[in-house]
């Protein structure tokens, strides 16, 4: 019996169409996918199932797209590189992403944490599926995240939405009144303002960002670092440091300060400045706009060689000695530099850095060095540097300078207004001569620690420089000498100078007691500390408004007279008790500094004085009281 024919069974309808095969999941990025790469379509049909691959069966397009582009899952964070497949954090991956292709669009800077611009990703594009775009964000939702801005600058809409600061319970005040009152407050002030609230810290920030000027005393070169990028418009800058100085703090400068025009550099005491002449100059040269610079306790810097086109202004203090002096500055208007007196290395060659300022510095006006190498050999070479514009010249504590130094400056400069010698070995003479150039200009003379001078000097200087405010003869005026030992200099102002050695001789002992009478029309400020040869001083100063007596010993009380209507501060530390009495009850007194108005006459034959009526004086006081000006109060300082 032949078998019945069964139908096949109906096995095409099962594979015809690939839907029935399970979704292909993507690779999850944990994997080095870019080794595996995904299958194709067709690929995955002939692999699906090893029995179905000899039934043929028709593959439509939808089929095929279906295929290719199957759903996604849900993409989560991943921990790992997306490149190499290593765990991400504190990884740098060594494979090159793929180059990003610019769209031509010019793209604002981006700010850190910012969620209002569109991300630009630069990842290497899976091999899964064609980039998909981000969901857009539910309009009602809005990252609270706080936009800190890289480039320094507020937005506009923080600065109007913090127009208004609160300052107490229901209370507050605009935001500019809170500035105006941070701009008043010392540096940790304002940083602990911005601890307060939000509005508080906002107008601290704008505070730093808008200071041209801080003066600050800090602790360490770390709190500079983390001050000084708040303020980029910083234009001045003062400090006091309380420790060491190295080269850190002139790279601190220089990142953060791009518009520094002025710095200064003061220690503390114990604080060390370890600055390197080097260093010193790299920071000069690179600051295109500092213009001026004062720098203490440089004596590490072995050598100098400043050269900047803008600067105006370099004080360097407590030098040590200098291998090398060279400053090139052509815009140079006023040198400060003040040699350490405990070195006595005389390696530093004043002679070659005066004759060179002609060269470099041509507009120089106002010069102080104070050295105990100062000579006259120094003096010299300033006087051929054709300095003709300086205004204001001190030279300290040079003991081998004398009057013929005096002669070369004399005959070099016709208008100085302030000359201060003090230190110097000069004379009466020296004192002659400077009176006689310089009437109509001199306005400041300093001669103090000048051992060689007496009140009659002094007495010449006040009485021929009409235009003189301030004098200081502090110490030069002392009862005990020393006698002059050396080579003596001889010199004229029309002619040249000549040197010749003589034998040690004893100076001619200065009085131990002289009278000083000094009378002055516009003189403001005299100092007369330590002098104690004085022993009788008359002062009639109507300008007068600091007198300095510190130490002045032998000044005897029922010898001194006090005429200054206009004084105000009167020094009398290391003076005695009899003394610091007599001063109080002329200076204190109503009527002690002014002169009678109605003096009293005598007769013909001089034999009789004639009084002023009593009644006459009464209506003198009442007029006063009603109408006169009152008289201003003088200080007297004990120490």
């Amino acid at each position: 019996m032949a078998p019945t024919a069964r139908p096949a069974p109906a096995l095409s309808a099962s594979i015809s169409s690939p839907l029935h095969t399970p979704p292909l999941k993507p690779y999850p990025s944990s994997y080095p996918i870019q080794s595996q790469p995904r299958a194709s379509a067709p690929d995955l049909m002939a692999t699906s199932d090893a029995s179905s691959a000899s039934v043929p069966h028709p593959v439509t397009a939808a089929d095929a797209d279906a295929a290719a582009h199957p759903p996604v899952a849900k993409r989560r964070g991943s921990y790992n590189c997306g490149r190499c497949g290593l765990p991400k954090k504190g990884h740098v991956c060594s494979i090159p992403g793929p180059p990003s292709t610019g769209t031509g669009a010019e793209s604002k800077p981006r700010r850190a944490l910012s969620f209002d611009e569109a991300a630009v990703l630069t990842v290497a594009p899976l091999a899964v599926a064609g980039p998909h775009p981000t969901p857009p964000r539910p309009p009602g939702k809005k990252a609270r995240v706080e936009v800190v801005d890289v480039d320094g600058s507020e937005p506009e809409e923080a600065a109007a939405h913090h127009r208004w600061v609160a300052v107490g319970p229901g209370k507050r005040v605009p935001g500019e009144v809170v500035m105006e009152v941070l701009r008043r407050l010392a540096p940790r002030g304002v940083a602990a303002a911005a601890a307060v609230s939000r509005g508080w810290r906002d107008c601290s920030r704008r505070v730093w960002r808008g200071a041209e000027e801080i003066r600050l005393r800090a602790a360490s070169v770390t709190t500079v670092g983390a001050l000084l990028p708040r303020c980029p418009a910083l234009s001045r800058l003062v400090l006091r440091m309380e420790s060491d100085v190295d080269a850190t703090m002139l790279a601190c400068l220089a990142f953060s300060c791009p518009n520094l025009q002025s710095l200064e550099i003061s220690m503390a005491d114990g604080a060390v400045n370890r600055m390197t002449g080097d260093e010193l100059t790299r920071f000069v040269s690179e600051k295109r706009s500092l213009t001026v610079l004062k720098v203490d306790r440089c004596g590490s810097l072995g050598f100098l060689n400043i050269s900047s086109p803008s600067l105006t202004t370099l004080w360097l203090s407590d030098l040590s000695p200098l291998t090398k002096s060279v400053i090139n500055c052509p815009n140079l208007s006023e040198l400060s530099l003040i040699f350490s007196q405990q070195n006595n290395d005389d390696s530093t060659d004043l002679i070659s850095l005066m004759d060179s300022l002609g060269r470099t510095c041509s507009n120089l006006r106002n010069l102080h060095i104070s050295s105990v190498h100062l000579c006259n050999e120094a003096v010299f070479a300033l006087g051929g540097a054709n300095l003709s514009g300086l205004c204001m010249l001190s030279l300290l504590l040079g003991k081998k300078i004398t009057d013929a130094a005096v002669a070369s400056i004399v005959r070099s400069y016709t208008s100085l207004e302030l000359l201060d010698l003090s230190g110097s070995g000069i004379t009466d003479n020296g004192i002659g001569m400077v009176c006689k150039a310089f009437p109509d200009t001199l306005t400041r003379l300093l001669l103090a620690m000048c051992p060689n001078i007496t009140s009659y000097g002094v007495q010449v200087a006040a009485t021929q420089l009409p235009l003189l405010q301030l004098m200081d003869c502090g110490k030069s005026l002392c009862a005990n000498t020393q006698p002059e030992t050396g080579r003596s200099y001889f010199g004229d102002l029309n002619g040249g100078v000549r040197f010749c050695s003589k034998q040690q001789t004893a100076r001619k002992q200065q009085l131990t007691f002289q009278k000083l009478i000094i009378k002055h029309a516009n003189l403001k400020k005299l100092s007369l500390w330590g002098c104690s040869a004085v022993d009788a001083l008359y002062v009639s100063c109507p300008e007068l408004n600091d007198l300095n007596l510190n130490s002045c010993t032998n000044l005897n009380p029922e010898r001194l007279l006090l005429q200054c209507p206009n004084l105000k501060d009167v020094h009398v530390s290391g003076c005695r008790d009899m003394l610091i009495g007599a001063i109080r009850n002329q200076v204190l007194n109503e009527f002690a500094g002014a002169e009678p108005r109605m003096p009293c006459k005598r007769l013909a034959d001089g034999s009789k004085r004639v009084q002023v009526p009593h009644f006459m004086i009464e209506q003198l006081f009442e007029d006063d009281k009603a109408g006169g000006s009152p008289r201003s109060q003088c200080t007297v300082h004990l120490k």
